[in-house]
């Protein structure tokens, strides 16, 4: 990683504090995009694809740090320290915040490419949050389970309070617009944020946020595609092609690691787990990070119809209904991306069978944008997949 070094009085106006870190470091950039080279690429590596336009320069301030925590995963700059931010200040702003939590068990850099060039480029004020832990061993932090994915939530509540305060000292004034937009894990945060924390954003966009309920989770569906039941979990046929792969890299382990953080009791394999017929207590740990649908602000979802890590049928069809059924349809629209997967890389393996949806994901950021100016955003659709464009660069929805 290319870091700016720390700033020193000869840079005035570069040194920038965040009430509430234990540390940071920040620095004047001549570029906060990911061309900038002020990133970590190991953190962002293969989510999108290969073709995903980089915009220009966009000079700004970047401020470097963490939070006070216990844990240790986060070896990012050496600091081996957990609740790592990074937080990026256009010199162009347009008054407005996006943040974020990283997805899966990644780090504070992992938007850079699919999020942060876009909104940087636009002029929005970026912040993003490892979460408090990462890595395949994530659930050793915490005392009960569930301990380590709640922090996820807390940790990007705290971000956003301190990039606000942070924004505004800055510029001299408030951020008129706060949007929180995430996938994966990261989207999971963007639905639990606008259902228990809304009065701190006006939107958000969740790009295939994990979903968490009773009867829906991972542990419920990822069990029975490992026993070669893949369909009867939720996962769409048409996607046979990608199961190999995902049984490969992301089944098994995914199972691994989330029954260790809700059910350290379990001992047995991963393609033997029964969600159902597990104690009570492991119930209750989902129970503390379960969405409802009770959105409070606007928000955007989308998925691909292939996704075959978190199954449409099981994630964000069920969260449509659930947001309808607790009353909020208005303030929700959802966008199925047909031959969307879950990881945009692997477009430019089969650029012939699917689609990435980060270009889906710019359209629907600015339909948030005008939706929050008094414009109404096209009516939920399934999108499906329009020939002789760029996919890797165009999404209309």
């Amino acid at each position: 990683m290319t870091m700016a070094v720390p700033v020193t009085a000869a840079a005035p106006g570069c040194d920038v504090r965040v009430p509430g870190a234990a540390y940071t470091e920040s620095a004047c950039v001549a570029d906060l995009t990911t061309a900038g080279g002020h990133t970590v690429p190991a953190d962002w590596a293969g989510l999108t694809s290969a073709g995903l336009p980089v915009p220009g320069p966009v000079p700004g301030v970047q401020i470097d740090g963490y939070f006070p925590d216990t844990s240790t995963t986060n070896t990012n700059h050496g600091w081996n320290h957990d609740a790592q931010f990074v937080l990026r200040l256009p010199r162009d702003w347009n008054g407005g915040l996006v943040v974020s939590g990283s997805p899966g068990n990644r780090r504070q850099y992992a938007n850079d490419r699919a999020i942060g060039d876009q909104v940087l480029a636009q002029g929005y004020a970026f912040a993003a949050t490892d979460k408090g832990n990462t890595g395949t061993e994530f659930y050793a932090d915490g005392v009960r389970p569930g301990d380590a994915i709640a922090e996820w939530n807390f940790r990007l509540t705290q971000l956003t309070i301190a990039a606000k305060a942070t924004a505004a000292r800055y510029y001299g004034r408030p951020p008129s617009r706060t949007l929180a937009a995430g996938l994966s894990n990261g989207g999971y945060l963007v639905r639990w944020q606008l259902e228990n924390r809304p009065w701190l954003y006006d939107g958000g966009v969740d790009w295939e946020g994990t979903l968490w309920t009773q009867r829906d989770n991972l542990l419920a569906f990822l069990p029975p595609a490992l026993r070669g039941s893949a369909v009867e979990a939720g996962f769409a046929p048409e996607s046979a092609f990608l199961w190999p792969y995902h049984r490969q890299v992301y089944w098994e382990l995914t199972q691994r690691i989330y029954s260790a953080e809700l059910d350290p009791g379990y001992d047995g394999a991963p393609a033997d787990y029964d969600y159902a017929s597990r104690p009570a207590s492991v119930h209750r740990a989902v129970q503390r990070i379960a969405l409802t649908g009770r959105i409070g602000k606007p928000l955007i979802t989308l998925q691909g119809t292939l996704d075959s890590l978190l199954p449409i049928s099981r994630d964000s069809d069920v969260y449509d209904g659930m947001i309808s059924a607790a009353g909020r349809g208005p303030l929700h629209r959802y966008y199925r991306i047909v031959d969307g997967n879950h990881i945009d890389s692997l477009y430019d393996t089969y650029p012939d069978r699917l689609r990435p949806i980060a270009p889906c994901f710019r359209t629907a950021f600015d339909a948030l944008a005008g939706w929050l100016d008094g414009n109404q955003p096209p009516q939920s659709a399934t999108i499906p997949r329009p020939a002789g464009v760029d996919l890797a660069a165009t999404c209309a929805l």
